[in-house]
């Protein structure tokens, strides 16, 4: 035990403690509930894409109207969609699934601002979660694909753990798509001259699993064309 753990022993009362450890244990069994209830959910929608972006861009923007478009596409191809649940790209997203008829999946998260689910998920569809790190690996095992818009720090905690779970091979390899070159290009730019060329921190091969697409017909046909060649499953 390290000093410092002492001090914060002392610092509580014995019942505070008790108390502490008490809650961290049937804390267990609601993470569990969420696991389960997401599992049992999920399990039956078939192959789906995760559409992931900012919740703060608007209907007149650009890249909602994109990520509209590239869900309706991809519903097109046989496709469902899912997202956060909440507004911005996430609602776009599902707006589209929902035009074309298909799957429209919402993984939504309970926060004190910006997260109400959006009108355009399917009502059987629907499921909120409190925990970010159950909610993420329900867009993980059942997406067989993830399209990255435009976003903030969630759009990139989601692109960097699917990366490094790919490059881990802790789970199956599938397509990421980053949807606009000139958003993503200084980012691309970094990691190609810091991060691998001069810090060696990556594999040259590990920038192969990023496409580029400008427009929603590249973005559908590369993860349609991936699946040419391999089934649809969940990734773990």
């Amino acid at each position: 035990m390290e000093k410092n753990d002492n001090k914060i022993y002392e610092a509580l009362e014995p019942k505070s403690w008790h108390e502490i450890k008490a809650f961290d244990s049937w804390q267990i069994f609601k993470i569990m509930s969420e696991f389960v209830h997401g599992f049992e959910k999920l399990a039956k929608i078939g192959p789906c894409v995760s559409i992931f972006g900012s919740a703060r861009t608007k209907p007149d923007n650009e890249y909602y109207k994109l990520a509209e478009e590239i869900a309706y596409k991809l519903v097109k191809k046989g496709f469902g969609v899912i997202t956060g649940g909440g507004p911005g790209i996430m609602e776009a997203a599902n707006k589209g699934a929902k035009a074309a008829g298909g799957k429209s999946v919402g993984v939504n998260i309970h926060l004190e601002f910006e997260q109400r689910p959006n009108s355009y998920i399917d009502h059987d569809k629907l499921i909120t979660f409190d925990y970010f790190f159950v909610r993420k690996v329900m867009f993980t095992k059942y997406a067989q694909g993830f399209i990255v818009m435009p976003g903030g720090f969630g759009t990139m905690d989601e692109l960097f753990e699917a990366l490094t779970l790919i490059q881990t091979k802790k789970i199956a390899r599938f397509p990421i798509v980053l949807v606009g070159k000139n958003y993503w290009d200084g980012l691309l730019k970094w990691i190609k001259a810091v991060v691998l060329l001069e810090h060696h921190n990556i594999s040259e091969n590990d920038l192969e699993l990023i496409y580029i697409a400008d427009c929603a017909d590249d973005a559908v046909n590369h993860v349609y064309e991936f699946y040419q060649e391999y089934y649809h499953k969940p990734n773990f």
